[in-house]
C-alpha cells in the first residue's frame, strides 16, 4: 500500500474548512490558537509535493509545528523525501500571498532607511505580538500623554493586495499620530497630513512637521480643531482610492479652507508617497518635498474649477433647452406625453412656481378644484420635471412638524396634496409665517437633566407652498 502523501497526513490532523482552491490551497482552523470563528491556517503542496502551512492571524512557525506535531506530524512529515532535512521545516511560502513576515524595529530601520536609535528616540521598540515580532509605535497625546498604541507585524501587505501589518493595542481610541509634535507645526505656520506613521517619521527626521492620518478612511472631523492655529494643512494625497478617499473627507471637515493637496511627482515618474520618495532620492529628498508643496493646489480652486467644470457639463446638457424661445411649451408638449391633458395653464403656472424657489421670494400656489378631479395627478407629474431637492411633499402633518423636522426646507417647496393636511391652527400659523418671514424661529422649553431649558428652534427658508 502507498503511504500518504505529506499534505495528507498533515489535512488528516486538521479541521479543514475550505479547500483546495484553484492553486491548490486549503484553508483550516489553526490549532496553534484558540481559532474558533474564522480559518486561519494555510495549507499548500509544492511543486515538489512538500507542504507549506501558515497561520494568516500571526501565529509563530514554531507554535504551528508545535502544534502539529502533538498531532503525530513531525516537521519530516511536510517534506516528500522524509531523509531531506531542512532548518525548522517549509512552514512559511517565500512568495505565498498570506504570509506574515515578522517585523523588527531593525528590519523597520532599514525598510524605511532611518536611524534604530532615531526611532527609539520616536518611542518606537521591539516587542512580541502573538507569538511574532512586532514594532510598537506609541500614539501620543498632545500633552506626551501616550493614547493609543500600534503594533506593526509585518513589513508589507502581501502579494494578493490583502493588509495585515498591524494591530490596535485593545482599548486604544484612533488619534491622529504626532500630536506632541504640533508646537513645531505652529510656529512654521503649517503641517503636511500623510497616510500612517513611515511617513510621518520621514518627514520628521528632515525637520518637517507632520500628522499621520492612521488610515485613509479613519478621519475624524472633530480632529480638526487639533490644528487650531495652523494656517496652512497641506495633504499628501496617494495615487489610489485610499488617497482619493482621504481628500473627500478632509474637502468635508471643518479644514477645507486651509487645505493644499500634494500629489509627489518626479521626472521619473509618479511617487506613490513620502517614504517612497525619500528612498528613491534620499539625496534630494528636501528640496524635491519642497517644491512639491510650493506645488500643492489650494482646496478653495479646486472647489472652483470643480464648481466650473459642473456648469460646464450642465450648460452643455441643456443649452438646447435654454435657448429655445419657449421654454414653457416645449414642458407642455412633454407633458401630454406624460398622459396629461387640458391642464396646460395650470400646468405652466406650476412649473414656473417651482422655478421660482431659487428667488429670493418663492410664488406659493393653492390648486383648487372638485374632490378626485385629477389635481394630484397633475402636481405629481409636474413634480417629475424636478429633482428631489426641489420640494418636500407630504400627504399630511402634525402640528409641529414644521419645527421639528430635520428636513430641509431652504429654496425647497412644501407640497401638500390636501389642505386638510395641515393639522390645526399651529402649523397652519407656522406655515403662514415661514411663508411671510422666509424663515421659522420657534422657542419651546424642553425637559433635560438640569430641569426645564428654553430652546430656540431655528428653520432658514425662503420656503415655497403647494
Amino acid at each position: 500500500m502507498n503511504s500518504p502523501r505529506p499534505v495528507e497526513r498533515v489535512l488528516d490532523a486538521l479541521d479543514v474548512a475550505k479547500g483546495p482552491d484553484n492553486n491548490g490551497e486549503y484553508v483550516a482552523f489553526c490549532i496553534a490558537h484558540d481559532d474558533r470563528n474564522t480559518p486561519n491556517l494555510h495549507v499548500v503542496e509544492d511543486e515538489n509535493g512538500n507542504v507549506l502551512v501558515w497561520c494568516s492571524a500571526g501565529c509563530s512557525q514554531e507554535r504551528v509545528l508545535a502544534a502539529l506535531e502533538e498531532r503525530g506530524v513531525g516537521k519530516a512529515d511536510l517534506f516528500a523525501n522524509r531523509n531531506v532535512q531542512r532548518a525548522g521545516g517549509v512552514s512559511i511560502p517565500p512568495k505565498s500571498s498570506a504570509t506574515v513576515q515578522p517585523c523588527t524595529l531593525e528590519a523597520y530601520s532599514e525598510k524605511e532607511k532611518l536611524p534604530i536609535e532615531w526611532l527609539r528616540e520616536q518611542g518606537l521598540s521591539d516587542m512580541h505580538y502573538t507569538g511574532i515580532a512586532a514594532v510598537r509605535i506609541p500614539y501620543l497625546k498632545a500633552d506626551g500623554a501616550e493614547g493609543a498604541v500600534r503594533f506593526r507585524l509585518a513589513l508589507e501587505k502581501a502579494e494578493d493586495g490583502s493588509d495585515n501589518r498591524f494591530r490596535w493595542r485593545k482599548g486604544s481610541k484612533l488619534l491622529l499620530y504626532g500630536l506632541w509634535r504640533l508646537g513645531q507645526a505652529r510656529e512654521a505656520g503649517y503641517v503636511v497630513l500623510v497616510e500612517g506613521e513611515s511617513d510621518a517619521q520621514t518627514l520628521w527626521y528632515h525637520g518637517l512637521p507632520a500628522l499621520g492620518v492612521p488610515g485613509a478612511n479613519n478621519w475624524r472631523n472633530e480632529w480638526a480643531s487639533e490644528l487650531d492655529g495652523i494656517e496652512k494643512v497641506y495633504v499628501v494625497i496617494e495615487p489610489d482610492h485610499g488617497g482619493e478617499t482621504l481628500w473627500d473627507r478632509l474637502a468635508a471637515s471643518p479644514l477645507r479652507e486651509r487645505l493644499y493637496r500634494i500629489m509627489l511627482e518626479v521626472p521619473d515618474g509618479r511617487i506613490r508617497d513620502v517614504s517612497e520618495l525619500y528612498l528613491r532620492h534620499p539625496e534630494r529628498f528636501s528640496d524635491l518635498f519642497e517644491q512639491a508643496c510650493t506645488q500643492g493646489v489650494p482646496y478653495l480652486d479646486i472647489a472652483e474649477s470643480e464648481a466650473q467644470e459642473r456648469s460646464r457639463k450642465a450648460w452643455a446638457a441643456c443649452e438646447d433647452l435654454a435657448l429655445a424661445p419657449n421654454i414653457l411649451e416645449l414642458f407642455v408638449v412633454d407633458l401630454r406625453r406624460c398622459g396629461v391633458a387640458g391642464e396646460a395653464k395650470v400646468a405652466m403656472i406650476l412649473f414656473l412656481a417651482l422655478v421660482s424657489r431659487l428667488l429670493g421670494r418663492i410664488v406659493s400656489v393653492a390648486v383648487k378644484g372638485p374632490s378626485s378631479g385629477g389635481k394630484s395627478y397633475l402636481v405629481e407629474q409636474v413634480l417629475r420635471f424636478f429633482p428631489d431637492s426641489a420640494y418636500y411633499a407630504l400627504t399630511a402633518m402634525s402640528e409641529r412638524t414644521l419645527a421639528y423636522s430635520e428636513e430641509p426646507i431652504e429654496h425647497r417647496f412644501l407640497v401638500l396634496f390636501e389642505a386638510a393636511g395641515m393639522s390645526g391652527d399651529f402649523a397652519t400659523y407656522l406655515i403662514r409665517s415661514l411663508l411671510s418671514e422666509g424663515r421659522l424661529r420657534y422657542e419651546t422649553v424642553e425637559k433635560t437633566s438640569e430641569g426645564l431649558r428654553p430652546r430656540l428652534i431655528e428653520r432658514e427658508g425662503p420656503t415655497g407652498l403647494k
